[in-house]
C-alpha cells in the first residue's frame, strides 16, 4: 500500500508539473482590436458580458446600450430623471437582470423592469455619496460600494434579486481613514470569488468579507498612496487566495514605483510586483480566465499589457488606451474607454 501511494503521488507531481509548463509556455505578443461601438460624446467605464453573444455598457449622457454580437447589432437608449445629466460607472448582472448604478448626487440604482424600461430601485441622496462599483455574488445577492459618507464606506446590498437594497449601518464596517473612497475608473473595485469579497479603496487598502458581506475587515497594502489621486484603481481575485491590484497615479501615468502588487494568501498581506518595472498606471486589471492565475491583462489609458507568469513581469501589447476590459474566454475580451467599445483577440 505504501508504494502505491509513492506512485499516486509521483503521477500526481508529474501531471502538475505538466500543467504548470503548459501555462508557463503561452505568451501573447499581439493583440487585435476591432470597434464595435464609436461615440465621441461617451466615456464608457462600465461593461458587462451578459452570455457568449450579449455585452451591455453604461456610460455618461444619460447613455446605456446593449450589444447582440450575432447580428452585430446595438440597442442603445437613455435613462431620463428629471433633467439631470447622468453618468453611470457601474454595472452587473445577476444572470436575471442589468443593473446600472450612477455616481454623484442622487445616487440611482436601476434595474430591468417588467416593462423592457429600467426601473429605478434604489435612491440615495447626501452631499458626498459617490458609488463607484457594483457586483452579484449569485442570482439573489449582491453589492455596490461607494465613497464614505459617515466614517464608513457606503455599501448597500441586496438579498432579493436587486428588488430593495439596504445600505449597511457603521457599526458593522471598519473606520475610515481621512478622505478614503474608492476610484469610479472602471467598475473593479469589488473582486468577489463563492462568498468572499474584496473591495479595494483609495487609501490602498483592502476591505475583505469572507461571508457575502455579513462582515468585514481591512488589511493594508504597499501600494502608492500619498495623494488624492493614487491609490488602488483594480482589485482582482483568481481564487480565494490569488489576487492582484494595480494603481499609481493618473496625473503621472508613467511613474511605475509601487502600483502593483499581488497577494497569495487571500489579501491578508500584499507584495509589491514588477517595481520600478512597467506598465505604470492602470485602471483595470482582469484575470484572464481558466489559466491558473497566471495571464492578465490590465488597461489604461497609456496602453494594454499582458502577464504570464502571475503579473511578476508584464509584456506591452499596444499603445491603445481603454479603461476597462473584461474577458469573454482565454483569448478574446472586450474592453472600453473614450467614446468607444471594442473586442480584442489576442494571440502570440
Amino acid at each position: 500500500m505504501k508504494r502505491v501511494y509513492i506512485v499516486l503521488i509521483s503521477l500526481v507531481f508529474l501531471w502538475s508539473c505538466k500543467d504548470e509548463e503548459k501555462f508557463r509556455s503561452r505568451q501573447f505578443s499581439n493583440v487585435t482590436i476591432e470597434t464595435i461601438l464609436q461615440d465621441s460624446t461617451l466615456s464608457i467605464r462600465a461593461i458587462e458580458i451578459l452570455d457568449k453573444h450579449s455585452l451591455a455598457f453604461a456610460a455618461n449622457n444619460n447613455t446605456y446600450g446593449l450589444y447582440h454580437a450575432e447580428n452585430d447589432k446595438w440597442l442603445l437608449s437613455k435613462q431620463e430623471y428629471d433633467s439631470l445629466d447622468i453618468q453611470f460607472r457601474a454595472v452587473a448582472n445577476n444572470n436575471e437582470d442589468f443593473f446600472m448604478l450612477s455616481v454623484g448626487n442622487p445616487a440611482l440604482l436601476y434595474k430591468t423592469g417588467n416593462s423592457g424600461d429600467m426601473e429605478l430601485v434604489y435612491k440615495e441622496e447626501h452631499d458626498n455619496v459617490f458609488y463607484d462599483s457594483m457586483a452579484f455574488w449569485n442570482e439573489n445577492e449582491g453589492i455596490a460600494i461607494g465613497d464614505a459618507t459617515h466614517g464608513c464606506l457606503s455599501i448597500i446590498i441586496t438579498r432579493n434579486s436587486g428588488e430593495t437594497w439596504e445600505k449597511l449601518p457603521c457599526d458593522v464596517l471598519p473606520n475610515t481613514i481621512e478622505n478614503e473612497g474608492a476610484f469610479a475608473a472602471s467598475n473593479t473595485n469589488i473582486a468577489i470569488v463563492g462568498n468572499h469579497t474584496w473591495v479595494a479603496t483609495t487609501a490602498g487598502r483592502v476591505y475583505y468579507s469572507p461571508d457575502k458581506g455579513q462582515s468585514w475587515e481591512v488589511f493594508d497594502t504597499p501600494i502608492v498612496k500619498d495623494k488624492d489621486t493614487e491609490g488602488i484603481y483594480s482589485i482582482a481575485f483568481y481564487d480565494p487566495l490569488k489576487g492582484v491590484a494595480f494603481g499609481g497615479d493618473y496625473t503621472n501615468p508613467e511613474d511605475n514605483s509601487a502600483n502593483k502588487i499581488k497577494t497569495i494568501d487571500g489579501g491578508k498581506t500584499w507584495q509589491l510586483v514588477a517595481e520600478n518595472k512597467d506598465p505604470g498606471y492602470r485602471s483595470c486589471v482582469q484575470y484572464i480566465p481558466n489559466r491558473a492565475g497566471k495571464e492578465l491583462v490590465t488597461v489604461g489609458f497609456k496602453g494594454i499589457d499582458y502577464s504570464n507568469d502571475a503579473s511578476e513581469s508584464w509584456t506591452h501589447l499596444s499603445d491603445e488606451g481603454f479603461y476597462t476590459i473584461r474577458f469573454l474566454n482565454d483569448s478574446v475580451a472586450y474592453a472600453a474607454g473614450a467614446g468607444r467599445i471594442c473586442k480584442l483577440t489576442f494571440t502570440p
